[in-house]
C-alpha cells in the first residue's frame, strides 16, 4: 500500500488529485470544529454523556463534531440514510428501478434524488435535535439554547442542514477531482481523527502513572493485540472471494468467430461489506435513542424497562443483559446480511445475462439450474460473511464488558469502514496508475 503512495506521487496527475484529496480533508477537520450559533457545547456534551445510542454513530463518523455541536455536527449520515431508501424504493418502484438499469444517466438521476432527500432528512434530524436540546435545558435546569425562538430554531436546524450539504459537496468534489470515494473518505477521516483520544483512553485507565500495575500493562498489551488481529482478519476476508468458472461457447458472427474461452465470477465472502453491522446497530439502538429523546436525555435505572433497554443497549443495565444484547446482536447481523444480500445480488439476472451472451458454468445446464447453482454459493457466502462481521461486531462488546471501557461497541463498525475505504482507495489508485501507464499496442 504504502508502495502504491509513493508511486502515485510520482506522476504529475495523480500527485495533484492526492493533494486535492488532503486538503478536502483537511477542510473538514476544520468546519468540524466551528460552532453554531445559539447553541451551547456543555448541553450537547451532557446529552452525549447519557449513553450508547444512533448518536454516538454520530458522534464517530463526524470525528467529534457531533458532541463539539459544531456545523458539521450531522455529518453524512443523512446522506446515508437517504441512499439506503432509495436503493430499497429502487426495488420496489418500477421507476427508480428503470432509473438503476439506464446507466451514467440513471444513475446522475438517482444521485440528484438522494442529494434532495439527504437534505431533507438533515432538515428533519436538525429540528428533532433542536428539540431534544431544549427539553434537556428545561430537564436540566441549564442554557442549551440562548435566545429561543423562531428564528433560533431555523438557524440552529439551517446551519445542521448546510453542514450536511457542504459534507456531500465536498465527496463530489474529492470523487471528481480527487482519488474517489468521496463521502466514505470524509467518514474516514472522522473516524482516524478519533484514534488520538482512544489511544489517550487506553493510557490514562491502563498505563498512567496512577493506574499503572503489571495486569493492566497485559490488559493494555491484549487489547492491542486483539485490534491487529482484527486487522488482519479484516483484510483478508474482506480481499476473500469465490471464483465461479464461465466457459464461453464457440460462435461464428460472418467470417469470424467469438467466445470459446473461460473466464470466472468472482463473489465476495463480506458480499455487504459494513452496512449489516450499520442496519443491525441502527435497529439495536433506535429504541434506546426514541427513549432518550423523549424523556431529554434520562433513562430509567429500575425496572422492566431498565432491563429491557438493557438487552438493546451495550454497557447498559444489569451486566447480563450484554450477553442477551450481543446474542440479538449477532442474530441481526446475520439477518440484514442476507437482507443486503438480496437487494444487492440476484442471480436469475446473473444466469440470464450469462445464457444471452453465450456463457454457462461447467456442469449446469443455462437458465433455472445456473441461477439455483449461483444463488446456493452465494448462500454460503452470505453465511460464512455473516459469522465474520458478527465476530468482529460482537467482540468489542465483549471486551468492553469485561475490560470495563465505553464506546468499543463501536470499534467494529470503525474498524471494517476504515479497512474498507482505505483498500477501495488503493485500488483506485492502482487502477489511475495502470491507466497513465499503459503504453498500448502500438509501442
Amino acid at each position: 500500500m504504502f508502495n502504491t503512495i509513493r508511486n502515485a506521487f510520482k506522476i504529475p496527475d495523480l500527485r495533484r488529485r492526492l493533494w486535492f484529496t488532503i486538503l478536502m480533508m483537511v477542510v473538514f477537520r476544520f468546519g468540524a470544529h466551528i460552532p453554531v450559533p445559539f447553541l451551547s457545547k456543555e448541553a450537547m456534551q451532557a446529552f452525549m454523556s447519557g449513553g450508547t445510542d444512533l448518536f454516538s454513530l454520530f458522534d464517530v463518523f463526524t470525528g467529534g463534531a457531533f458532541s463539539n455541536a459544531t456545523v458539521l455536527a450531522m455529518g453524512v449520515s443523512p446522506y446515508i440514510n437517504a441512499s439506503i431508501i432509495v436503493q430499497l424504493l429502487a426495488v420496489a418502484i418500477p421507476s427508480l428501478e428503470r432509473l438503476a438499469k439506464e446507466g451514467l444517466e440513471g444513475r446522475k438521476k438517482l444521485n440528484k434524488i438522494t442529494r434532495y432527500l439527504g437534505i431533507v432528512l438533515a432538515f428533519v434530524q436538525g429540528a428533532g435535535l433542536y428539540v431534544t436540546l431544549h427539553n434537556i435545558g428545561v430537564t436540566n435546569n441549564i442554557e442549551a439554547i440562548r435566545n429561543e425562538g423562531v428564528l433560533t430554531f431555523f438557524v440552529i436546524t439551517l446551519t445542521f442542514t448546510a453542514g450536511t450539504a457542504f459534507i456531500v459537496w465536498l465527496g463530489e468534489l474529492i470523487t471528481e477531482k480527487g482519488i474517489g470515494n468521496g463521502v466514505s473518505l470524509i467518514i474516514f477521516a472522522g473516524i482516524v481523527s478519533r484514534i488520538p483520544t482512544a489511544a489517550v483512553s487506553i493510557y490514562n485507565n491502563y498505563l498512567a502513572s496512577g493506574v499503572r500495575s503489571m495486569m493492566n500493562i497485559i490488559l493494555a498489551a491484549a487489547i492491542v493485540v486483539i485490534a491487529i488481529a482484527a486487522i488482519v482478519l479484516v483484510v483478508l476476508f474482506d480481499s476473500a472471494e469465490r471464483r465461479i468458472p464461465v466457459q464461453y461457447a464457440k460462435r461464428v458472427v460472418g467470417r469470424k468467430m467469438y467466445g470459446g474461452q473461460s473466464t470466472n465470477i468472482p463473489i465476495k465472502v463480506v458480499m455487504g461489506g459494513v452496512m449489516p453491522i450499520i442496519f443491525a446497530s441502527s435497529i439495536m439502538a433506535f429504541p434506546a435513542t426514541i427513549v432518550r429523546l423523549a424523556t431529554g436525555n434520562s433513562l430509567p435505572q429500575t425496572g422492566i424497562w431498565y432491563r429491557v433497554l438493557g438487552c438493546l443497549t451495550a454497557g447498559y443495565g444489569p451486566s447480563w443483559t450484554d450477553i442477551v444484547y450481543s446474542v440479538l446482536y449477532f442474530l441481526l447481523i446475520i439477518f440484514f446480511t442476507y437482507f443486503y444480500s438480496a437487494i444487492q445480488f440476484n442471480p436469475i439476472e446473473m444466469a440470464n445475462n450469462m445464457k444471452k451472451s453465450g456463457g454457462y458454468i461447467p456442469g449446469y445446464r443455462p437458465g433455472k439450474p445456473t441461477s439455483d447453482y449461483i444463488a446456493k454459493v452465494a448462500s454460503r457466502l452470505n453465511l460464512t460473511g455473516a459469522i465474520f462481521l458478527g465476530i468482529i461486531a460482537v467482540l468489542p462488546v465483549i471486551i468492553g464488558a469485561i475490560f470495563k471501557i465505553n464506546g468499543m461497541q463501536i470499534g467494529g463498525t470503525s474498524l471494517l469502514i476504515m479497512e474498507g475505504v482505505a483498500l477501495e482507495s488503493v485500488r483506485q489508485i492502482e487502477s489511475q496508475m495502470v491507466m497513465r501507464n499503459y503504453k498500448g499496442f502500438l509501442e
